[in-house]
């Protein structure tokens, strides 16, 4: 337990780390803005050159309090630890806004939406959060059923509204592009890169083939009952998950034994489970004797 509580706060400080290095590497220099409350403390720092972390640790004092009472003790102190690191690290890393690193605007929206988004990612896959526009849109989404994604986009929109009428319209538009940056990578992060393909093979050889594949490729398969919506015949399907690089292979035992089969591959987020460590290749042997059999029953 002690073990699982320690991998998860190092998480969390991973991710909040990157964030900050996003922000002062990439975001400050290049005047940009950025989503959430981090956004308004980076409209202020450009002003007042308050230290951005700081003033987001004032910012949260109320939205901690609005956390504890919506959603419990838990939830606030998740809160608390997550406010309280992110806005460390972003002081922390501030020494590195003064160096002037890449000079395009673009560069500058693309990496620093990536890297903190990256950051975010690690941060939600912990189940922590930093607060800020979080924890509002949760409790708009808990009273009035809007989705948080919406939500926070709105409160978002604002926010670059008043920099574009406080900077200037390109500003505006290259926060856009780092903050759609930022929720793409985060939203990889959180799904995962352990990326797999779904494939379901339709054939009247499906039973020949499963052999194959789990022999040849270590791949479990399933076998699933449908029925044709047209001739109401029964259909044999079949289902398996595999690697990127095995794809190929699928396809080239499953027209080893029919030529005619129906296959649907699609892409799968993350797959976890025994049967993803061993990888071997399909002898050609095999892939020359099937193709002999199919030419002798023409």
């Amino acid at each position: 337990m002690f073990t699982h509580h320690l991998r998860r706060y190092i998480q969390i400080l991973a991710g909040c780390l990157l964030c900050g290095i996003g922000i002062n590497t990439f975001i400050i220099p290049a005047k940009l803005l950025s989503g959430g409350l981090s956004g308004l403390a980076i409209i202020f720092y450009y002003i007042f050159k308050w230290p951005v972390g700081t003033q987001l640790i004032f910012y949260n004092i109320p939205i901690v309090y609005l956390a504890y009472r919506v959603f419990g003790k838990l939830y606030a102190v998740d809160t608390i630890i997550g406010t309280i690191l992110f806005s460390l690290c972003i002081d922390f890393t501030s020494f590195l806004s003064a160096h002037y690193f890449v000079h395009d605007l673009m560069l500058n929206s693309i990496y620093g939406g990536l890297i903190c988004g990256i950051g975010y990612g690690l941060i939600f896959r912990a189940s922590a959060n930093t607060g800020g526009l979080d924890v509002v849109g949760a409790v708009i989404k808990k009273f009035f059923s809007y989705d948080v994604g919406t939500a926070i986009f709105g409160l978002n929109f604002i926010i670059i509204l008043v920099g574009i009428f406080m900077f200037n319209a390109n500003i505006g538009l290259f926060t856009l592009i780092s903050m759609y940056a930022t929720a793409e990578m985060t939203n990889k992060v959180v799904a995962g890169f352990n990326r797999r393909k779904s494939i379901i093979i339709m054939s009247p050889e499906v039973e020949r083939i499963a052999p194959v594949i789990m022999r040849y490729l270590h791949r479990g398969v399933t076998f699933l009952h449908g029925e044709g919506g047209f001739s109401h015949q029964e259909k044999n399907i079949m289902f398996v998950v595999v690697t990127l690089s095995q794809v190929e292979k699928i396809r080239t035992i499953v027209r080893s034994f029919d030529k005619t089969a129906f296959i649907i591959i699609v892409d799968t987020a993350e797959v976890s489970g025994r049967g993803f460590t061993v990888r071997n290749n399909i002898p050609e042997k095999l892939i020359k004797m099937r193709k002999e059999e199919n030419e002798n029953d023409i």
